[in-house]
Order: C-alpha cells, then structure tokens, then sequence
C-alpha cells in the first residue's frame, strides 16, 4: 500500500499524488495518469501493482487545480461529472503538473508514464511534450488523434480496444500510420476501458495481456 504526497508544480501549484514504492530497490519509475475519475482506489491498484513490479510508481492527482480530492466510481452521472471536468482542463497546467510528478519520480532513476482513458491522451502529448521521460504507455486515449501531429521524443507503446469508440480502431490505426516508429497493440473484443476491473467494459484477458506487454515495454526502457 501506498500513502499521500505533495507535488509542486513549476507555477508554484500544489498537487496530491498517491505514491507506491517497492519493497526493495526501485528498478525506475512510473507515472501513472488517471482516467476522468480522479486517483480513485482503481488507480492506487494500478499504482500498487507497478510497486510490487519494482517501481516507484507516482499517480498525481490531475484534476487538483479543478477539484481537489476528486475520487468517484464509474455510474452514468459521476462519467459525466468527470467528462465536465474533464473539458475544463488546461493543458498547460496539466503538463506542468506531470513535470512536478516526473521530476518527483527521477529520484528512483529512468521514469516511463502509462495512462488510461483520458490519461491515455495525457500520456500522449507528455510523450512528445515532457523532457525526461524514457518511455510512455497509453491506453485507449480518447483525445489522442486530436493531437495526431504531435512526435514523441521517446519510444511509445500503445494499447487500443477494437470495440473502442474513443478513440474509434480507424482512429488509433491512423494514429499508427502517422508514427511508424510507436508500437501499436489492438485487442479483440475489447472497448473502452477495458483494463479497469470496476468497469462493466473490463476485459480480464485484453487487460493481462496489455499489462504483460506494458510491463515487458518498461523493463526495456527503465530497467
């Protein structure tokens, strides 16, 4: 189990960020992007999981400047509390706030960032925006062929539903074409969401094989 820490970001805001670290030395380190529903139990499982593979896992709270403490479950009306929210986010502040949350992991060595849902899209644009980050991992980012012209500055591996319709399989397909040096994963009879085991779209076998394959991505990258 992780615990609460404080990150300050460059514009001198300050965000909470559930930090989970290994039982021994960190191999490296991994930011975790939540989905719209804030660092939820789900995401401090994801984070934890990382832990007990040998990182220092970072899950900064992305939505702080929004709404501070924002933890919600998955039902009709908090999916469009958090697509509300979601609108309001300001890239700018949101990369600073994954900056204050990688210079917070460097302390462990070479950082990687995974993302899901609209993590997915933030895991992204770091990519290519974000100094200091040795691999990303998105999964199903829902903006992410919105910014389709964006060149990562690091290896990338993405993971996509077929079912998906945010991004849609032509959308993530494109995506791929327009980058031919990312790797692209495509999982059959799997939608949206489909790592989170407290979503109905949860798929436990496109989730394991994902996660092996995200898993494998940053033992070649971090360590």
């Amino acid at each position: 189990m992780g615990s609460m820490i404080e990150l300050k970001a460059a514009d001198g805001h300050r965000l909470a960020a559930y930090r989970a670290g290994p039982a021994g030395k960190a191999r490296g380190a991994v930011v975790v992007i939540q989905e719209i529903f804030g660092v939820n139990s789900h995401i401090k499982g994801v984070a934890d999981g990382y832990a007990a593979d040998g990182y220092l896992v970072i899950a900064p709270a992305m939505f702080d400047r929004l709404q501070r403490g924002y933890d919600t479950g998955y039902s009709p009306p908090e999916i469009e509390a958090g697509r509300a929210l979601m609108q309001k986010v300001d890239w700018k502040h949101t990369l600073l706030d994954v900056d204050a949350a990688v210079a917070e992991a460097k302390k462990a060595g070479k950082v990687g960032i995974v993302g899901y849902c609209w993590g997915g899209t933030v895991t992204w644009v770091a990519a290519a925006r974000t100094a200091g980050l040795a691999c990303a991992a998105p999964y199903y980012g829902g903006g992410m062929h919105g910014f389709i012209g964006d060149k990562p500055k690091c290896p990338v591996m993405c993971n996509f539903g077929e079912l998906d319709q945010t991004p849609s399989p032509e959308q993530a397909r494109a995506i791929a074409a327009a980058h031919p040096e990312i790797t692209a994963h495509f999982y059959a009879g799997a939608g949206h969401g489909f790592n989170c085991d407290q979503r109905g779209s949860y798929n436990a076998e496109a989730a394991k094989l994902a996660r092996q394959r995200t898993l494998e991505f940053f033992r070649k990258h971090i360590g």
